[in-house]
């Protein structure tokens, strides 16, 4: 007897002839896509239909290749279909259940694309018809919370998840998608906070759960709807502080798991480490709906000696879509995350820090840009919290962080071993510095610049609030901000041709008003003020060429008149400043017979000469405007959504819907 092999839905006989005899199942898609109800010549169709193995592939070509008025042809028999499947998923027989499922999926991606113009209705109606989506929603919706909380298969929560995740990005805009009324009607959060709250199903299915709360909690937010989760998410957080003896079995242990896992990667390895803009996603809204999140950012891990850490080399993240890259399952359930030997102690704020470092290195690449603008957000949010403040300024609280720096000619790569232990704002305020030192390139990121200075002015003003005295190397940051504003004159012509350049000017102009007029209350030591003012007599003919530059513009009648002009005003006290000393250091020099002055021969002169220094009392610098996602980040948001959206459904190809393992696990029907 000749044999058969199968091929695209069809079994070839082995034969000369080649006559392909289709499967059954492929038979019985060619009978719902006829315009005749299938069951009346089989009344056994619908109960023989999920005892086949589904063809995802056949089915959803088969439902591309119709036009929109064939597809309306046959409307009333995909209706039926999408009713017996949800149907299927009350029976006990799992292979019945996991055929539904499956045929559920490719139902949905097939009708998605003949509806990506539209706002979901169509694809409604398409599915289950106006007059019933309201019952099937609702049966489908409790069908999938009983399979997600059943101590049933992990791999069939799997599917159940893929199943939402499909539902959810069955339109670009999230918020067009009108199927999510009937997701947020007949909450499925308290399943997904069930799967990451308990460490088996967290290993299995963790990062499935955290993108789709992060897409579900984008849906209408400006409407009320992300309330709904933040309001879920502060009962879990409550419950998580309550009860301390569960801390690694909790939504926020699961998110520091997760996010460990992703973001540490070797500095060298940067250009293969693919950005995750889901995750960080997550990240954010956890951080800004929910500020008692802010203490889990907090929360210490074990010393890495305490522990068993497996030898063996993190798997680098493969190439695939932005934002789509779920860690392993090994590394999601690990009670450590994979940090460096010499970290004795860890946390999610040091994880974010370090994965910050290694996607602020390179804002070319737009993803790179949009990812690094998420992590200044998410640190402007944590540099407005009180609570985050007081743990990152916390004198007693020191950890060691290596963060990840960009390869640069003129300096040497820093000594992992010779770091310091200190409060977290030293490793913030590093990564700040950082940026402002390798950025200053012709494409410039305007944008990233602005937000980095305010997370420092931020910083400053709880400091200075506070009275904390930080002991850093303010000297780096005082050095970067200069040459930051040496390269904004250099090229003037080109910046001012994007980019207002007076905005970034004056702020980095008023951080240097904020250490003069307020240094005494947070600087570490008097030392550390005499210091600042070296580096702007050191520096002088820097701020000597801006003073030049804003007043030649602010005595025009240009388009830069006015914002030069709040530069030239802003520059007061550090004109004095210079203007006050650098005749002393002269005469002190003539007097001396000394041709050049050390650095202690400076601050001599400077210690003796405060008293008759006068200067300005300026107003507002430790005032700054809070952070607002609505109006002006809006549309950033919205289309960062919208991009992780098509890459989450992109990524649900049929491999990560395959029957193998399911039907390994259902072989028998009891």
């Amino acid at each position: 007897m000749a044999q058969a092999e199968k091929k695209g839905g069809l079994l070839w006989k082995s034969s000369a002839s080649k006559k392909p005899l289709k499967e059954k199942v492929v038979l019985m898609y060619d009978a719902i896509f006829m315009t005749e109800d299938p069951s009346k010549c089989s009344p056994r169709f619908w109960e023989e239909l999920f005892l086949m193995k589904v063809n995802l592939e056949y089915l959803e070509s088969k439902l591309e290749s119709l036009d929109g008025e064939e597809l309306m042809k046959i409307k009333d028999n995909i209706n039926c279909l999408f009713q017996h499947c949800i149907q299927a998923l009350g029976e006990e027989h799992p292979i019945r259940v996991v055929n539904a499922l499956q045929t559920l999926c490719a139902l949905i991606r097939g009708v998605h694309q003949k509806n990506k113009s539209t706002s979901g209705f169509d694809i409604i109606n398409m599915l289950m018809g106006f007059d019933k989506a309201e019952l099937c929603m609702k049966n489908l919706m409790e069908s999938l919370d009983s399979l997600l909380c059943a101590e049933g298969s992990e791999s069939l929560k799997s599917l159940c998840l893929k199943l939402l995740l499909c539902l959810v990005t069955v339109t670009d805009n999230i918020s067009q998608n009108t199927i999510l009324e009937y997701v947020m009607i007949n909450s499925i959060f308290e399943a997904i906070l069930q799967i990451l709250s308990n460490p088996p199903s967290r290993r299995e299915h963790g990062y499935d759960a955290v993108v789709l709360l992060a897409l579900l909690v984008n849906y209408r937010k400006y409407e009320g709807m992300g309330l709904v989760i933040a309001q879920a998410l502060s009962e879990y957080n409550r419950q998580y502080k309550d009860k301390e003896e569960e801390h690694q079995s909790g939504f926020f242990s699961a998110l520091t798991n997760m996010v460990g896992s992703m973001f540490i990667a070797d500095a060298d390895e940067k250009i293969s480490v693919q950005t995750n803009e889901a995750i960080l996603l997550a990240l954010y809204e956890a951080v800004h709906l929910n500020r008692n999140f802010i203490t889990v950012l907090a929360q210490s891990h074990p010393e890495m000696g305490l522990v068993t850490v497996p030898i063996s080399p993190i798997p680098t993240t493969p190439v695939t879509p932005l934002g789509t890259t779920p860690p392993s399952s090994d590394v999601i359930g690990s009670a450590e995350l994979p940090l460096d030997a010499d970290v004795q102690t860890s946390n999610l704020l040091i994880t974010f820090l370090k994965y910050s470092s290694i996607v602020m290195q390179d804002t070319k690449d737009e993803h790179r840009l949009h990812s690094g603008k998420l992590c200044l957000i998410i640190l402007t949010c944590i540099a407005e919290d009180q609570y985050a403040n007081a743990f990152l300024h916390d004198d007693n609280v020191n950890f060691r962080v290596n963060l990840h720096r960009m390869p640069m000619r003129h300096r040497k790569k820093a000594a992992d071993k010779n770091l310091p232990c200190r409060p977290l704002v030293c490793a913030v305020l590093d990564l700040m510095v950082e940026f402002i030192v390798t950025h200053m390139m012709k494409e410039f990121p305007m944008d990233l610049y602005v937000r980095c200075i305010q997370i420092v002015h931020k910083l400053l003003c709880y400091q200075k609030k506070c009275r904390v005295r930080l002991h850093y190397t303010w000297r780096e940051l005082w050095s970067a901000l200069i040459n930051l504003l040496k390269f904004l004159m250099s090229n003037e012509t080109v910046l001012l041709a994007k980019h207002n350049i007076f905005t970034l000017a004056l702020m980095v102009v008023n951080l240097f008003n904020m250490f003069i007029t307020y240094g005494d209350t947070f600087l570490p030591t008097p030392s550390s003020y005499d210091e600042l003012y070296y580096e702007i007599i050191r520096m002088h003919q820097n701020f000597d060429n801006l003073y030049s530059m804003v007043l030649r513009l602010s005595t025009n009648a240009g388009q830069w008149k006015e914002p030069a002009s709040k530069v030239m005003h802003a520059l007061v006290n550090i004109r004095a400043i210079i203007n006050h000393f650098n005749p002393k250091i002269e005469s002190y020099a003539a007097v001396n017979h000394i041709s050049q002055l050390s650095e202690e021969q400076v601050l001599e002169v400077v210690r003796s000469n405060y008293d008759t220094l006068t200067l300005k009392l300026q107003d507002g610098l430790d005032q700054y405007e809070r952070y607002s996602e609505q109006h002006k980040e809006a549309a950033f948001f919205k289309e960062l959504v919208r991009s992780i959206s098509i890459n989450v459904r992109r990524s649900l190809a049929f491999n990560t819907l395959s029957q193998e393992v399911l039907l390994k696990e259902f072989s028998t029907i009891s």
